[in-house]
């Protein structure tokens, strides 16, 4: 049966040819006619130019453009409090640090995030419990997150502008309480990632993730202390003494199919982004490794292991946070381990999701220890897996075969 377009335009061109032989007016045949030709030449729609022209917007654009302009705000933060001379520092339930930048990123992010999608979920890892008993603490976080502003006004009105109040910002933080999951929007948020990298003036990250039905789709990493040049390589001492702002400062981000980009931190509007990739390896031992600095978040003894069995005989470089993702995803370095010390431990997802999208946008692979991909749609962790290993495309499953062969052997 023909199509209902071709079909209508047959059924008038039969009309039109019983009309020519009949006494209808010719004016009402011309009519007639002329509807027909528009039937079969439709005027262009707008729809219809923006995809022949491929003026098509870009998946999740008004997320990635949040998600920038909230993690550079939040940079502003965090930078203020490194400067201070008191950190604020405080001990969790779980014995690890958490300063007032944690609570302050927190709280300038979750509200950004619920002024442009309100419906969103977000998975935080700080909640305003310690606050509500703290009046002199809340108070210095209060003061701190009034004054973390964009210094461009159109950029600060995208993210909602400033926290109405103190109770609006403890509200913001409680927001962070999603219990994740494989349904719906959902974003990971780690507010400073490398606490202790952050006090000893070495590498941390601001760390923000989309995840839609439990798969990564938007990633944004703000690392203060990374160089911006894209170029200089990794060297030992990039896990500390890093704070002379000088030359140094980037905005990491991808999404899921579009690449992923740098471009320097500012305090207004987003600088000019540049594409990134993993550096091409012909050779694995020429490569440079990537570790934690703490020996209780990666095994230090199964990575040199795995470094002798690759022939790699270069120094690791230790450094905290997912600027190892970053660091990798740009060339700077080329793979990144973090083995399992323990058979209890649950990776959570905020320390990864941004750092997995935008490593493997940039043409890199990142799976667990086993080769399994991670799944964060199972909840606030990665309970399904066990490690990380991030390597360019096609030198992975030559590391992970080591890998397994080392923590195989234990």
């Amino acid at each position: 049966m023909l199509p209902r377009p071709q079909l209508t335009l047959l059924l008038l061109s039969i009309l039109l040819a019983i009309l020519a032989i009949t006494t209808i007016p010719s004016r009402l045949i011309t009519r007639l006619s002329l509807f027909a030709h528009h039937l079969l030449h439709p005027a262009p729609t707008t729809n219809n130019i923006l995809k022949k022209h491929n003026y098509t917007t870009m998946a999740y654009e008004k997320e990635l453009h949040l998600a920038q302009l909230a993690v550079q705000r939040a940079t502003l933060l965090t930078r203020r409090v490194y400067a201070a001379k008191s950190k604020g520092t405080l001990s969790k339930s779980d014995a690890s640090p958490v300063t007032i930048g944690d609570f302050g990123a927190q709280a300038l992010i979750i509200a950004a995030i619920k002024h442009a999608f309100p419906s969103d979920e977000v998975v935080g890892e700080e909640d305003a419990d310690d606050l509500r008993t703290n009046e002199v603490l809340r108070s210095h976080i209060w003061e701190l997150v009034q004054e973390a502003k964009l210094d461009d006004a159109e950029a600060e009105a995208v993210l909602g502008g400033p926290i109405k109040d103190a109770d609006a910002m403890l509200t913001a933080l409680d927001a962070g309480r999603s219990a994740g999951g494989a349904k719906g929007r959902i974003w990971a948020l780690d507010p400073i990632d490398g606490t202790k990298g952050f006090l000893r003036g070495g590498q941390y990250a601001v760390c923000l993730a989309l995840m839609v039905d439990g798969e990564v789709k938007v990633g944004v990493l703000g690392c203060p202390n990374l160089p911006v040049d894209d170029k200089e390589r990794l060297d030992t001492g990039i896990g500390a003494d890093q704070t002379d702002a000088d030359g140094k400062g980037v905005l990491f981000s991808a999404v899921l199919g579009q690449g992923a980009t740098s471009r320097p931190l500012t305090r207004g509007t987003l600088a000019e982004g540049t594409s990134i990739k993993m550096k091409p390896l012909e050779d694995i031992t020429q490569a440079t490794f990537c570790e934690s600095v703490e020996a209780g978040h990666s095994s230090h003894g199964d990575q040199a292991a795995i470094a002798e069995k690759l022939g790699i005989t270069k120094e690791s470089v230790r450094m905290d946070s997912q600027a190892k993702y970053a660091s990798i995803a740009r060339g700077a370095g080329d793979l990144y381990l973090r083995l399992p010390t323990s058979k209890t431990y649950q990776e959570k997802i905020w320390d990864h999701a941004a750092g997995v999208v935008i490593v493997g946008e940039a043409g890199g692979t990142v799976t667990d220890a086993w080769g399994k991909k991670l799944d964060f749609s199972i909840g606030r962790t990665l309970s399904g897996n066990k490690g990380v290993v991030a390597a360019p495309k096609a030198i992975h499953p030559e590391v992970i075969k080591v890998v397994i062969e080392v923590l195989g052997s234990k």
